[in-house]
């Protein structure tokens, strides 16, 4: 399996996705917030230096952060396939994962970014603020959150398209946990194995059409912070 990066909005299910994906193909899960949280928990020298920037209200610099996904995904077995939930959010750290992965001799694969309308996504997370209790989680903070995704993807998204592995899935299109699964069945299959360049629709050679439409279709990308009490939002955040 090749590595799946995989993008989207605030409540666009970049954690539930990334789920079933996992589930589906036994593949490896990053997941931003919880690397963090297991080195911080484990008292590593990584935790460690990660708890003192979130002590003093600071973002961890990208250059520690990739030092602490890169330790996550030395753990998964070679050729095993990662998804990445959450990170990168700025073309800085998508060229630092990058390089990274190609020092051991990997690429990125494919990024996903998962577009769902902002109506429905300001309907589930005020759900889930209510089912949850998060109080932080109003209306004019989730607004906000919206603005800084919008703000900071739109490059980071072009920059992925430039690479050549920009995908996007549409919920209006197929909106459904099974189709996103279908889809990326659909990819993986259909990529060549000494590369994994994979367009946008309706232009990807080579590709079975069939599987493509069966699959779902595609569109656009998300951003993140981090708090002290455990929950993480935009440049680092858990959506």
């Amino acid at each position: 399996m090749k590595n799946i990066i995989i993008f989207g909005a605030p409540g666009s299910g970049k954690g539930t996705y990334s789920d079933e994906i996992v589930a589906k193909y036994n593949m490896g899960h990053i997941s931003t917030g919880d690397v963090l949280r297991e080195q911080i928990k484990a008292g590593t020298e990584l935790g460690k230096t990660a708890q003192g920037y979130i002590d003093n209200g600071q973002l961890l610099p990208d250059e520690l952060m990739i030092d602490i996904l890169a330790d996550a995904y030395d753990k998964f077995p070679a050729g095993k396939g990662v998804i990445f939930d959450g990170f990168p959010r700025t073309i800085p750290q998508a060229e630092a994962l990058k390089k990274m992965l190609a020092e051991r001799g990997h690429d990125m694969g494919m990024m996903i970014e998962l577009v769902v309308e902002e109506e429905v996504l300001m309907a589930r997370l005020l759900n889930r603020a209510k089912v949850q209790g998060r109080a932080d989680d109003n209306e004019e903070t989730i607004k906000k959150r919206f603005a800084v995704y919008h703000s900071q993807t739109a490059p980071l998204s072009e920059w992925f398209a430039k690479e050549g592995i920009r995908n996007t899935f549409s919920w209006a299109e197929l909106g459904s946990k099974e189709g996103l699964v279908a889809f990326c069945k659909g990819l993986q299959a259909a990529a060549p194995v000494d590369s994994f360049a994979t367009p946008i629709p309706g232009d990807m050679p080579g590709y079975d059409s069939q599987v493509i439409m069966a699959a779902g279709a595609f569109v656009q990308g998300s951003t993140m912070e981090l708090s002290a009490d455990g929950p993480i939002r935009p440049p680092y955040a858990v959506y």
